[in-house]
């Protein structure tokens, strides 16, 4: 195919855009960040009330009472405009946390147990840690979990 000459110039120009897509949107990086800094940070400001306990993996909790939802997901994104990974990492968790507080107080419950991270349906389970995915423009954090209501 021959291209018309008054176009020639803008060929290596659209090719090195369609580079730059790719690249941009191949970025996935992967971080395993500490829970408690975001919870303690949300509950401190009163975006997570102290109605709604959460436990992580394996966390020891008072006895179950009730089973309200097993298997409650959120899958929050957020854009990482003038946020570094991690500050976008840390908004989308408290996104995802405020999520699970207000299906927990929706259902009747008081605690959300065996919190994991769940993104693209792949589990991790840490009682210290929660797994955020960031892209060129994007970052994200799944989250799994049982609704219930404990023993006081």
């Amino acid at each position: 195919m021959k291209i018309p000459v008054k176009f020639a110039g803008f060929v290596p120009l659209f090719v090195s855009l369609s580079f730059c897509a790719l690249n941009a949107q191949a970025r996935d990086a992967k971080y395993f960040l500490p829970i408690w800094e975001v919870v303690k940070t949300a509950r401190a400001s009163g975006q997570i009330g102290d109605d709604i306990r959460f436990y992580f993996g394996r966390q020891g909790h008072p006895h179950i009472r009730e089973m309200l939802t097993r298997g409650v997901v959120t899958n929050k994104k957020t854009n990482r405009t003038n946020k570094s990974d991690r500050g976008a990492c840390e908004w989308v968790m408290l996104s995802a946390l405020i999520q699970l507080q207000e299906r927990a107080r929706r259902e009747g419950g008081n605690a959300v147990i065996n919190i994991k991270s769940y993104y693209k349906k792949q589990t991790f389970s840490s009682e210290s840690q929660y797994e955020c995915h960031a892209g060129t423009f994007s970052a994200g954090v799944a989250l799994k979990g049982d609704v219930v209501r404990l023993e006081r």
